[in-house]
């Protein structure tokens, strides 16, 4: 009897010790940067490319848990691989280095935004060589605009956030910064008073326009089957319509219109 017990017991422990190795293989890490309305930590479902990324993988049985990060090291540590992923990135050449890129999660846009009464003008970046432009620490605002600024064509201070890019646009201490245009505004009307978030525009001329992916570590042994998981519920998603509801309520530009 006290035999049968023991191996009862014995068993019960193994399958135990399985089903919660199978739990833990069914959890995926992803690592990101606070990204609003993309990414947000403060959110309850952590932002509408947060609640994509998780709602595709939950259809294939995984659970997502998102690390919020300083962008450069939530890169660092998904490639050295104490993540499963990283969210999400515009394509650089040297990326491929690190991660294997998924297909284009979302498409983004850069605008110039600046004061109302101080209209910003450009064609070019020549254009913008005389003037006093922010941007925020450890972002790319697209190859036209870093070669800029490896070129010494424009001048750049770098800040640690949108937020304090805007706070120094309306007080005047630079005349514009580039900021994804649906990132901005949701920022702008978060951060800002109505009043404050009128006196504030964007200029209809794109800085950049870019897909973005998810990252997945290049040198881990669960990559290819993920990003095919991932691969194959994003395009489901897209093909049945549910794709476009994550985007349906992003912040609109609608109370500060651009010139002409």
């Amino acid at each position: 009897m006290k035999l049968v017990i023991a191996q009862i017991i014995v068993l019960t422990l193994f399958w135990s010790t399985f089903a919660l190795a199978d739990d833990d293989a069914r959890k995926i890490s992803i690592s990101v940067g606070d990204w609003p309305p993309f990414f947000v930590e403060s959110e309850p479902g952590k932002g509408s490319v947060a609640r994509l990324v998780t709602d595709i993988f939950a259809e294939a049985g995984y659970e997502v848990e998102f690390h919020f990060l300083p962008w450069k090291r939530a890169y660092r540590e998904a490639a050295a691989g104490g993540h499963d992923a990283t969210a999400i990135w515009m394509y650089a050449a040297d990326r491929e280095q690190d991660f294997v890129f998924s297909d284009p999660v979302m498409n983004e846009r850069f605008v110039l935004f600046y004061r109302k009464d101080a209209p910003v003008r450009w064609q070019s970046m020549e254009d913008l060589s005389d003037l006093r432009l922010g941007g925020s620490i450890g972002y790319s605002y697209g190859k036209n605009f870093d070669n800029a600024v490896e070129n010494d064509v424009i001048d750049v201070e770098w800040v640690a956030s949108t937020e304090l890019n805007f706070r120094r646009l309306l007080f005047g201490r630079i005349d514009a910064f580039p900021e994804e245009i649906n990132v901005g505004y949701y920022i702008l009307r978060r951060e800002t008073g109505p009043e404050e978030a009128k006196m504030i525009t964007h200029h209809p001329r794109s800085v950049s326009e870019n897909e973005s992916f998810l990252l997945f570590p290049a040198d881990e042994p669960e990559t290819d089957r993920l990003r095919k998981i991932f691969n194959r519920g994003l395009q489901d998603f897209r093909d049945d319509g549910r794709y476009k509801s994550y985007f349906d309520t992003l912040p609109q530009a609608s109370l500060n219109k651009p010139d002409a």
